[in-house]
């Protein structure tokens, strides 16, 4: 696991892999009691400058010694039916890592259309068959070997309310614009007229975020607003380097 300033997540994410082989936590200097919480679970805290998701993660992953590895965020919890199936699946398995159905949480509602679920996320995996993309954002583990899927979900609190969430968009965003840099992308003016109300349709029409209630609605909106801002830092980008 990596932190910053998750007091009011870590003690129950940790809680629900407290009987782990080892715990890991790599924190980035937190101000607040996510250091005194997390200490009390495990004596294999550190602390580091942040480097990136990905790059902070593998550094979490790279100090695990047991057999496999279970990545998880401070704002997740392991189920008691999650932890019996990796408990029996890791015994008895030739694969080499394994996608996690996640039930995600939106200012209090599990979200069950949206594009929010089952959404499969590859968490569990053997030492030194699996490590991070380095990517800026929406960095993800990839495996080398073969990977199957668990039934049991996560529980995944992603958001207390839509201040957090507009912070997080803003941070998101200039990563994403960084990463789509990188990649070699420029921006098109057609980018800020087509791409949030295809963000929009596709999250509340084609995948009947509607069914959500107000919850989708409010979700599809966000999430067309945060494409918007990508693209136009994009540009911002953009111009900064043609300068």
């Amino acid at each position: 696991m990596v932190t910053y300033n998750e007091e009011h997540n870590i003690r129950d994410a940790l809680d629900s892999v407290r009987d782990a082989g080892e715990i890991i936590v790599i924190d980035s200097f937190s101000n607040d009691r996510t250091p005194e919480i997390a200490r009390e679970y495990t004596e294999r805290f550190y602390q580091h400058r942040w480097e990136g998701f990905a790059r902070q993660k593998q550094r979490a992953i790279d100090l695990a010694t047991k057999d496999w590895v279970l990545l998880l965020d401070a704002d997740e919890r392991v189920t008691p039916e999650l932890k019996d199936e990796i408990s029996m699946v890791i015994k008895n398995t030739d694969r080499d890592g394994y996608y996690i159905p996640r039930k995600n949480h939106f200012l209090g509602k599990w979200i069950r259309h949206s594009g929010w679920w089952p959404d499969h996320t590859l968490r569990l995996f053997r030492k030194g068959k699996g490590g991070m993309v380095k990517r800026e954002v929406h960095e993800r583990i990839e495996v080398k070997g073969s990977v199957g899927y668990l039934q049991n979900p996560l529980i995944h609190y992603t958001y207390r309310n839509i201040n957090q969430f507009l912070d997080k968009m803003k941070q998101y965003s200039s990563l994403s614009a960084m990463e789509m840099k990188k990649e070699g992308r420029s921006f098109s003016v057609l980018q800020i007229l087509l791409k949030p109300p295809a963000t929009f349709i596709r999250m509340y029409l084609l995948r009947q975020g509607f069914r959500d209630g107000l919850h989708g609605l409010i979700l599809a909106i966000l999430y067309s607003y945060y494409t918007f801002l990508k693209y136009i830092k994009l540009w911002e980008v953009d111009r900064c380097t043609s300068e």
